[in-house]
């Protein structure tokens, strides 16, 4: 009798196993495809067509007075372009044009919710930049990546083909990737991606703020175009992609310009350390004592739109925030 229960016992577990292996080869995270290679790539002032022929929703805001800088603002997870509207609309004031679009997944694209995949987010970035080189032939372009931006940023300037840009500011950028999660982390996230990857998270209860900005958060509850509930393969795609960009960290090249917020709630401090540990000597950086995740959007994000002004126009920082010099994060120790 003994036997026979130790065998039944065995022979669930296998059985389990079995079962497991069936789900997660069943199921797998969804990524968007691209299509065929139909048109060449075309900007206009609400949309950029890409290789595959599909609309992405672009926002220009133009220097009102001659365009001095470009900036191409990159969004960050389950936001879209509108999310650079308030310092779009200052720099314009300031000779700098502004041009924000919806990355695939996000906004009002296609598909929205399902994850665009790294290559795809890459080479609509690319398309935008030579896009916006013909634009302005002859006026220096900048990249802005906010959180999950600048972790698209970070792997396009990092790869040798993509077009030659003349700075990138990465506002506390996503690279919370692989190797920053313990095994436990890990295991439940990829188990979950490869069974249930449609499955939504919210977020709700986690006690997370993304800025001090009160209003600014009531407004992306209210808008329809800001994803509320994320799907777990889209969670899954984004920890790949924070975990290309920490690795990208070695051949970012400067002017760089790297911001981050000291009660910054959902980027770990330790995790920009890291990063910032392997960029070279002489990119700058700002922390702001006073700063969340969504530092542009902050109650004192004025200061950060003109910090990132100044530093296009001057390589200078006139806030007062300490740019270099301070031991920020600890590089190369």
């Amino acid at each position: 009798m003994t036997v026979k229960f130790k065998f039944r016992k065995r022979a669930h577990h296998v059985f389990l196993a079995m079962m497991l292996v069936v789900l997660s080869s069943a199921c797998t995270p969804v990524v968007q495809q691209a299509g065929e290679s139909r048109v060449d790539p075309e900007l206009t002032a609400t949309t950029l067509t890409t290789f595959d022929d599909k609309e992405l929703p672009v926002k220009i805001w133009e220097a009102t007075e001659g365009t001095r800088a470009v900036i191409i603002a990159v969004h960050g997870i389950n936001d879209y372009s509108n999310a650079f509207a308030f310092p779009g609309s200052w720099w314009s004031t300031q000779g700098i044009t502004t041009i924000a679009y919806d990355q695939r997944g996000f906004g009002a694209t296609p598909e929205t919710g399902v994850w665009p995949g790294q290559d795809l987010m890459v080479r609509d970035l690319a398309s935008l930049v030579e896009q916006a080189k013909q634009k302005y032939p002859t006026v220096p372009i900048y990249l802005l990546g906010e959180s999950m931006g600048g972790a698209v940023v970070m792997t396009a300037v990092g790869d040798p083909e993509f077009p030659e840009v003349s700075g990138a500011i990465l506002s506390a950028p996503a690279v919370w990737g692989w190797q920053s999660l313990n095994i436990f982390y890990k295991t439940v996230l990829w188990t979950a991606a490869h069974t249930f990857p449609e499955t939504k998270l919210t977020g709700r209860g986690l006690g997370v703020q993304a800025s001090d900005n009160i209003s600014v958060l009531r407004n992306l509850g209210a808008d329809p175009l800001f994803i509320k509930a994320t799907r777990i393969d889209a969670i899954y795609g984004l920890v790949d992609l924070m975990d290309n960009a920490y690795e990208a960290a070695d051949d970012l090249l400067p002017p760089i310009l790297l911001l981050y917020g000291e009660k910054d709630e959902l980027v770990p401090k330790s995790s920009v350390d890291a990063m910032a540990a392997r960029l070279p000597e002489d990119v700058d950086i700002v922390l702001y004592e006073n700063g969340w995740h969504m530092l542009m959007r902050d109650l004192q994000g004025p200061v950060v739109w003109r910090d990132i002004a100044d530093w296009i126009f001057e390589r200078n920082i006139s806030s007062g925030n300490k740019i270099n010099g301070l031991p920020l994060f600890p590089k190369n120790e």
